[in-house]
């Protein structure tokens, strides 16, 4: 009976491995023929360049001034994934919209490559308001920003100090701060996270020397028959053609794994202490219902100030939301940004 399980696990393995669950419409490589697209980039606070995806509706009056919205890729992910398919069907709704590669990831500059700041992660949201609030078919005051999985927690941390975003929704959001301190469901003893505190501190050693640089956690590179079901979740979009995208400025299947070295900056990442202060601007919270990460945008809903909405999806876990187009609530986003940004 064990080796008919065994098998069984390397069964699934492999045809997870070669084919895609692209139920629910998943369409991560959506592209619109309602909207025209262009690369665009500019420079944060700290003078490097972010790059991103400028999505603007086909028609537009060249005199209007229109709303906009930032939308922020996963953690680990780049524009390519997840992000460029929530702005261009929110362009199609005729907002102005614009994915960017955070800094260290994708096409924006910052090395060591897959590095983790996320200070520097909350500024390139800022940065792109900067760029935004300065085209002239842009109005200012009608900003709003779009985080994904961990870029809702950075879209939070920027809003905190930046009052031109006027309206913040998160999809499916990581805490990441909390996640790597305390681990989902507070599972992280404080004896473990010191151990990866430790662990990290000593690479750092090696690589002031050096050494090879080393990567930690992200999604896996293959599944085995003992896998977890939450890295299988992730697996069968980072790694297979549903959503595997490698940028030119990473090896093939890095996206998702940051550097073991500067991983340990998110445990001194409290995104959502103070996060009562970005009322009176509104906040959209969306989770999955049977998502691992569903307790982020609860506690998240529960701390923040009103106005504030927490909509659950039924049917659907963390990843389902970054591209199954059957689940995403884009009416209730679309509603959100049109009522908040007029």
């Amino acid at each position: 009976m064990k080796r008919l399980f065994i098998l069984l696990g390397f069964l699934l393995s492999s045809f997870t491995a070669f084919g895609a669950d692209m139920s629910h419409g998943a369409d991560n490589f959506f592209k619109s023929d309602k909207v025209t697209a262009q690369k665009v980039s500019f420079k944060n606070q700290y003078q490097l360049t972010v790059v991103g995806n400028l999505f603007v509706p086909k028609g537009l009056e060249p005199a209007a001034r229109s709303a906009a919205i930032i939308v922020g890729h996963p953690m680990g992910a780049v524009k390519e994934q997840s992000a460029n398919l929530y702005a261009q069907k929110l362009a199609e709704q005729g907002f102005v919209t614009l994915s960017l590669d955070l800094s260290f990831w994708g096409e924006s500059e910052g090395a060591p490559r897959n590095a983790v700041l996320p200070d520097m992660y909350a500024e390139d949201f800022s940065a792109a308001v900067d760029y935004l609030g300065t085209r002239p078919f842009i109005d200012r005051e009608r900003i709003g920003v779009l985080g994904i999985c961990g870029s809702g927690s950075f879209v939070i941390s920027a809003a905190k100090i930046d009052p031109r975003m006027k309206a913040i929704a998160t999809v499916s959001m990581y805490d990441m701060g909390a996640a790597n301190r305390d681990g989902l469901k507070h599972s992280q003893s404080l004896a473990q996270r010191k151990q990866i505190i430790a662990q990290a501190a000593e690479q750092r050693y090696a690589e002031f020397t050096g050494g090879k640089v080393e990567y930690t956690g992200g999604t896996v590179l293959e599944l085995k028959a003992d896998t977890h079901p939450i890295q299988r979740e992730f697996f069968d979009f980072y790694r297979t053609p549903r959503g595997e995208f490698t940028p030119a400025s990473s090896t093939p299947q890095q996206t998702t794994r940051p550097t073991l070295s500067s991983n340990t900056k998110f445990m001194n990442f409290y995104p959502f202490v103070d996060i009562e202060s970005i009322s009176p601007r509104p906040m959209l919270f969306i989770a999955g219902a049977d998502a691992h990460s569903r307790e982020f945008s609860e506690e998240a809903f529960r701390l923040a100030g009103q106005p504030k909405e927490l909509v659950i999806v039924p049917n659907a876990g963390h990843v389902d939301l970054y591209d199954r187009v059957e689940l995403i609530p884009f009416a209730k986003l679309t509603q959100f940004f049109k009522s908040n940004l007029k």
